[in-house]
């Protein structure tokens, strides 16, 4: 029995979605030394290898997660190979090397995933590999990624390659775990330690992608997502798409908090005001009011360390620059700041992370939250 006409449609419409749609991660995954976000010391440093000519046998990225290690090894391996580099040691992408790359259709770049690939056998497969050369551009990259997954005897197997492989060939270890790599495998690489992404570094990053995709966003709400990312560009692309689906062409401060059950500014700015004025019965609504919309003591109280941690640093001009979140904020917290003294934000502070070692370990949590917020809305009443 053949199906109803708008079915077919709504199949069709259905499928052409998902094959066009590309999420932003791969979308807009850095091409070249200059398109990478954060990692400036890195790129510069192997831009100079290059140029120098000055190519080590080996190298080992290490750092957390979605920070750009595989990103900067397939860039790397793609310049090497490059048969135009431009004065700024970028690649060309017209030459016959650069095209292969772009088309995943090149043979002198060998990416190996050490998680599912990671015994004697696997290793052995990779160093019969090695000897053949490349067949167009100079080098052949071996791009191994998770490579602290080996196995210890895969390690001892991949020892001697590593140490001298044929002149052709080049391998980029990637890990986040660098600690559980033997020292005889450290030794034997140039090691890059990639640092966490800074948080205006991936609002500026989301800005781009947000102008590129037609998407209306407001400041605060690419502040939230760059720090719920937690230094990662990877994740926080991925919750940006999460938030365009939820939010389409326009993206709210609002929107973003809802959707990634992230608290209020406005309720740790509230409490302090409350704190100020010893207002204890005010102050108990207001974490009613938090426990209702769904979150635990325990998000409440360590959210409230952060925000008297943030008021501190905004009392001195010199260390305003500590505090990571967007014009506007910043200037509540410059407000709340000249009406808070040393005293009661430095007694807040102990209270809240008396209250935050605690937690797990009471019986009564809720109880144990209000009693810090008692003790909290006393701090100026003592003073007095």
């Amino acid at each position: 029995m053949p199906l109803p006409q708008n079915l077919y449609i709504w199949s069709f419409n259905s499928l052409g979605f998902m094959e066009n749609f590309i999420v932003s991660a791969r979308k807009y995954r850095p091409d070249t030394f200059q398109t990478v976000v954060g990692q400036a010391s890195i790129t510069s440093t192997l831009k100079n290898a290059i140029k120098n000519n000055q190519l080590a046998h080996a190298y080992l990225f290490c750092g957390p997660r979605g920070v750009g290690k595989t990103t900067c090894a397939r860039i790397f391996a793609k310049t090497i190979n490059c048969q135009n580099l431009s004065a700024e040691i970028e690649s060309c992408n017209e030459c016959e090397s650069c095209m292969a790359f772009n088309g995943n259709r090149s043979y002198n770049i060998h990416e190996l995933d050490a998680a599912s690939n990671n015994s004697v056998d696997d290793i052995r497969n990779l160093t019969d590999q090695v000897r053949i050369p490349p067949q167009i551009g100079h080098y052949s990259v071996y791009i191994i990624d998770e490579v602290h997954m080996l196995s210890s005897q895969a390690f001892n197997a991949f020892l001697k390659t590593l140490e001298e492989p044929p002149k052709h060939a080049i391998f980029i270890l990637a890990t986040t775990e660098k600690h559980k790599i033997i020292p005889t495998i450290l030794s034997r690489c140039q090691i890059f330690d990639f640092n966490r992404i800074r948080i205006g570094d991936i609002s500026s990053h989301l800005l781009h992608v947000a102008t590129s995709e037609n998407v209306s966003v407001e400041s605060e709400a690419l502040n939230v997502i760059a720090q719920k990312a937690d230094g990662a560009m990877r994740d926080a692309l991925s919750i940006f798409d999460q938030i365009v689906s939820f939010s389409g062409r326009t993206v709210t401060y609002k929107d973003v908090i809802s959707n990634l059950n992230v608290l209020d500014y406005d309720y740790y700015f509230r409490c302090v005001d409350l704190f100020l004025k010893n207002d204890i019965s005010g102050s108990l609504l207001i974490f009613n009011e938090i426990l209702d919309h769904g979150f635990d003591g325990h998000h409440f109280i360590t959210g409230m360390s952060s925000h008297f941690r943030d008021v501190m640093v905004c009392k001195d001009p010199i260390t305003i620059q500590l505090l990571e979140v967007g014009n506007e904020i910043k200037e509540k917290y410059k407000i709340q700041a000249a009406r808070c003294e040393n005293d009661f934000l430095i007694g807040a502070m102990q209270i809240a992370s008396e209250c935050d070692l605690q937690y797990k370990a009471s019986q009564n949590k809720r109880l144990l939250v209000e009693l810090a917020i008692i003790k909290i809305s006393q701090l100026t009443l003592k003073k007095k």
